[in-house]
């Protein structure tokens, strides 16, 4: 099945918002062509109205005391049913005259939580471990889960407990500096991409030519405001390259920030009285990767409850006294699903195929998906801040 093929069949039961769209406060970004430019925007009664008139950036209008008021009742342009514009992403030849889904954020930081479930724990271990082969991570995987389990759940990070496992995990010859961030005082906290660069809803991911073991990591995303309020919450693919990162942790840079490697979206959800952070500890991620060619397919699912730091916890890691986002920041909490399906050969555990379809949904969130390329075949990103504040200046800057 082609991923085209797939895209019809998703759109004949279209499902990209969240489940209760009705009752969800969401703000996003959109290109209109009209204008050689993005804007800003919501989503009322099925339709995209434009609200770049209340706000200059996505990250000044999350800071506005009255955003959830704004969001709802601000006057602005129509443009068009939503599911139209989201349908028109995955089309084999999509409208140019339509808008086009973007990243939902634009100034802030892109800041990522790494090894905060169990699961993913025990996978970057078994990376650095194996020092980025994957037909030796089978082995190594199978060697800790018999004598340390899976079950590491119930571990909080920085206890006594956790220092106990830790020395296990040292004795065993499988130390790592990811049990520090794992299981230590310490949150795993890094760049993840720059400003302006993550791609949105129906954009393809990135792949670094170099990389021949990689896979997605669906994650809750939260949107962050210049005051260090987290206001809302939204879905994102962290793409990792295994391999680099397994050579060295001191690759990460490599392994997870180049062109097209952040995928967010559809949409931010603001929390009001009906979604919550509370909603956010509850949620499960579900992920569905299908190959365009080989037929492959790998579904899954994360549960936040399993999460070992609370996402406030990693919140206050990210900043604080020590560390300021004057345009806020949206952070990846982590993921705990590392797909391990063998890929091909016994043994070989999972890695892209070009033209993979990966779908991450939520109920609440709604759905992100994407295809995957090589990053250096991807269009290159040319829209940064520079271009924006041209266009908002009244200059337009090529697309």
């Amino acid at each position: 099945m082609t991923h085209q093929r797939h895209f019809n069949a998703m759109l004949d039961n279209p499902a990209f918002l969240p489940a209760d769209t009705a009752h969800a406060t969401l703000v996003g970004r959109v290109w209109r062509p009209d204008l050689g430019g993005p804007a800003l925007v919501t989503v009322r009664a099925g339709l995209l109205v434009d609200l770049s008139a209340h706000a200059a950036t996505l990250s000044e209008l999350l800071d506005r005391a009255d955003l959830l008021a704004l969001v709802r009742e601000a006057p602005g342009p129509v443009l068009g049913p939503v599911q139209a514009v989201l349908a028109n992403a995955l089309a084999a030849t999509p409208d140019p005259a339509l808008p086009r889904p973007l990243a939902p954020c634009d100034l802030q930081a892109i800041k990522a939580c790494g090894v905060t479930f169990a699961v993913s724990l025990l996978e970057r271990v078994i990376e650095a471990q194996a020092g980025g082969s994957a037909a030796r991570a089978h082995d190594l995987r199978q060697s800790l889960t018999a004598t340390l389990g899976t079950d590491l759940s119930s571990i909080r990070p920085g206890s006594a407990a956790a220092q106990r496992l830790k020395a296990e995990f040292t004795a065993r010859g499988a130390w790592s500096p990811y049990l520090e961030v794992g299981l230590g005082p310490d949150a795993e906290v890094f760049t993840k991409a720059q400003p302006m660069s993550a791609v949105g809803f129906g954009e393809a991911v990135g792949l670094h030519p170099d990389s021949q073991w990689n896979n997605p990591e669906p994650e809750v995303v939260l949107a962050v405001n210049g005051r260090a309020e987290v206001v809302g919450a939204t879905l994102g693919n962290d793409v990792n390259l295994r391999d680099i990162e397994g050579r060295s942790a001191l690759l990460l840079g490599k392994a997870k920030d180049n062109n097209g490697s952040c995928a967010i979206g559809p949409f931010i959800r603001l929390f009001d009285d009906g979604f919550t952070l509370d909603t956010v500890r509850a949620a499960t991620v579900s992920l569905r990767i299908e190959g365009a060619e080989d037929g492959f397919l790998l579904e899954g699912e994360s549960h936040m409850q399993q999460i070992s730091r609370d996402p406030l916890e990693l919140v206050r890691h990210a900043c604080g006294p020590h560390h300021q986002y004057p345009d806020g920041f949206l952070l990846f909490l982590g993921t705990m699903f590392s797909p391990i399906q063998d890929r091909g050969a016994p043994g070989a555990g999972f890695t892209h195929r070009l033209g993979d379809v990966v779908t991450i949904a939520s109920p609440a969130l709604g759905t992100l998906v994407n295809t995957v390329q090589r990053s250096d075949a991807i269009p290159p990103w040319t829209y940064g801040v520079g271009a924006l504040l041209r266009h908002l200046r009244g200059g337009r800057a090529p697309n």
